[in-house]
């Protein structure tokens, strides 16, 4: 035994056996984050409206919806609301739901798809960010990395069970673009910049900015060295034909309009533009680094010339929207603003490891001088910094910013633990080696927001989080199954998308840009006259009004018309055309059923219902 022991090498086997050490770790941590979120997995508790709204796409898939057809036909009827994402994140989740189907039946197999499906992108992510740090840091990096991944809130939260979005595939699309920029097989590197980027681009455009970063980088790389004009041959194929395959295969039959807002025939025609282009630079290669630099400038001016004159209705937003839209909600989602309207609480932990990886990539690429790494780290240090400045744009782009952190973050903790480790005092040693790991890591912010209390009291947002939640969960959507028969409920914007998952019902609206109509419509229905409610929840046939009293939407209702139509029925002031439906005394909702009989005006006399 003794012989046996002497004789297993760890830091050997970690090096020769690490992707297979690398996948064993993602399986336990996907094991336990399934057994800490068993409860929410049962209940299927998708906390988002995009998760929810993604199960609904799967379940037409399932039963029989047109692969290229992805409206939503249960809410906004009878039209339906047109939903912009494409087919390629339903293909994993319904997988799962066939293969625990005929085991467990069709509820059960959801809840299990739901709970497995989001870590998926998780061991692709490890095995990239694996591969990227054992090129750039040290073979046995990969177990720093993993580490340092774990302590990234925003980006595990892509990962966790129920998080059905497309964001953890989009991310997993942006660590393989890294890995690709890090290859020291050039041809090898730009097919995987190439056709990660496609891939990003064919599930959304969220990325889009960091797909443009990351091909100007490969450009850059040329200018800089004529050698790697094999990487921009492969990335420029790759993209431009991983990006027409996108297209034909996954794009709805609504994107083959010339919207802004996804992979159509406007981005299509961009992307293949941009990949003729660079590989017809690729061919000439001129051997002065000057001629290089101009050919490029040349191609990028075309393309982004070429864009303004063909598509100048792309050069605003890309969702397109009116500015009432823009104005009165697109403007208000959180996760569109910059990091800098955020609390300390919530921008710390975010900003903290972005800075950590600039250093960190900049570190290392001064050690790296003379060495055929340089490169490679001034591309991880370009792409650090532009991830970082994203987030005073918007804070949608911080799992972005720390994913692409890592590489620099495990570079710092390689140069300076080890550094403690070899002094002579063994406090130094300990107490120095964690201090210094907890900080280059970025698992100090954790520990910096609980003691550090910079942000104002804000009364009533504890309130609004329970109402939010007790209206989403199981046992509340329960009770409107069992109280009416199928039927559609005028409700939240907010609420529309988890409605139609957990019960018969249809619904309104959901938080989806390209359903301006219908958004617009339960925003005038609240905040406007009663009367003028009937007409529009007319338009839709709805037969029921559903509040959820305190909810976030609603404060945004009461905020805006205190008198409108919501604020008077919080006041306890409701039409006589309303009805009120029983629900249970300890229900979260109130529920009414719309009377369109001749119209009568709030009188003195109307019901009263509890204030909320």
């Amino acid at each position: 035994m003794a012989n046996c022991i002497r004789g297993f090498d760890l830091e050997r086997e970690l090096d020769r056996h690490w992707l297979r050490w690398a996948l064993l770790a993602w399986g336990v941590i996907a094991g336990w984050y399934l057994w800490d979120r068993w409860g929410s997995v049962r209940g299927l508790a998708l906390g988002d409206t995009d998760d929810n709204m993604r199960l609904m796409q799967v379940r037409g898939l399932l039963t029989g919806q047109g692969w290229y057809d992805l409206r939503q036909y249960r809410l906004a009827p009878p039209e339906g609301l047109d939903i912009h994402w494409s087919r390629l994140v339903d293909l994993p989740i319904a997988a799962l739901i066939l293969l625990f189907k005929p085991f467990v039946g069709v509820a059960q197999a959801e809840r299990l798809a739901c709970g497995i499906a989001p870590l998926l992108p998780l061991g692709v992510v490890i095995a990239a960010l694996g591969t990227i740090v054992r090129r750039l840091v040290a073979p046995a990096a990969w177990t720093i990395a993993i580490i340092v991944l774990l302590g990234c809130g925003a980006a595990m939260y892509m990962f966790a069970p129920l998080r059905i979005d497309h964001h953890g595939w989009q991310l997993a699309f942006l660590t393989l673009t890294v890995m690709g920029l890090s290859d020291p097989a050039r041809a090898r590197g730009g097919v995987i910049v190439g056709l990660s980027s496609a891939g990003s681009l064919t599930i959304g455009l969220e990325l889009l900015p960091y797909c443009a970063m990351a091909g100007a980088i490969v450009a850059l790389r040329w200018v800089w060295d004529a050698g790697d004009a094999r990487r921009l041959q492969g990335y420029s194929l790759s993209l431009a034909g991983g990006s027409a395959a996108g297209f034909a295969l996954f794009a709805s039959n609504a994107n083959y309009a010339m919207r802004c807002d996804a992979l159509t025939p406007v981005w299509l025609s961009v992307m293949v533009a941009a990949g003729a282009l660079l590989f017809l630079l690729s061919r000439i290669n001129p051997a002065a680094r000057g001629a290089r630099l101009l050919l490029a400038l040349v191609a990028g001016g075309a393309i982004a010339g070429g864009f303004a004159a063909l598509f100048p209705h792309c050069l605003s937003r890309p969702e397109g929207v009116s500015d009432e839209l823009t104005r009165t909600w697109l403007n208000n989602v959180r996760e569109a603003r910059s990091i800098t309207t955020q609390t300390f609480r919530a921008g710390f932990p975010l900003a903290a490891l972005p800075v950590i990886g600039v250093i960190g990539a900049g570190v290392a690429a001064w050690r790296a001088r003379g060495h055929d790494q340089l490169v490679a780290w001034i591309a991880i240090l370009l792409f650090n910094a532009f991830a970082g400045a994203m987030l005073f744009w918007q804070i949608r782009g911080g799992p972005a910013a720390q994913l692409l952190a890592v590489p620099g973050s495990v570079a710092l903790v390689w140069i300076v633990v080890p550094w403690f480790l070899e002094r002579g005092s063994m406090v130094i040693r300990i107490l120095g080696g964690v201090a210094a790991f907890l900080l280059l890591s970025g698992l100090f912010a954790g520990f910096v927001v609980q003691f550090v209390k910079l942000d104002k009291p804000q009364p009533g947002r504890s309130t609004v989080y329970r109402a939010n939640a007790r209206c989403a969960s199981a046992t509340a959507m329960s009770l409107l199954d069992r109280t009416l028969p199928p039927s559609t409920i005028f409700t939240h914007v907010d609420l529309g998308p988890r409605l139609i998952v957990m019960t018969h019902h249809k619904g309104i609206a959901g938080p989806y840009h390209r359903n301006e109509r219908a958004i617009l419509g339960v925003h005038h229905a609240f905040t406007g006259p009663p009367d003028a409610f009937r007409g529009i929840a007319r338009r839709y046939g709805a037969q029921y009004l559903l509040v959820c009293p305190n909810m976030a939407e609603t404060t945004v209702y009461r905020a805006r018309e205190p008198n409108g139509f919501y604020g008077q029925l919080a006041k306890g002031r409701v039409p006589d055309w309303l009805t009120p439906v029983p629900l249970p005394k300890d229900a979260p909702y109130r529920m009414w059923r719309i009377r369109y009989d001749p119209p009568n005006s709030l009188t003195d006399g109307a019901k009263r219902a509890d204030p909320r």
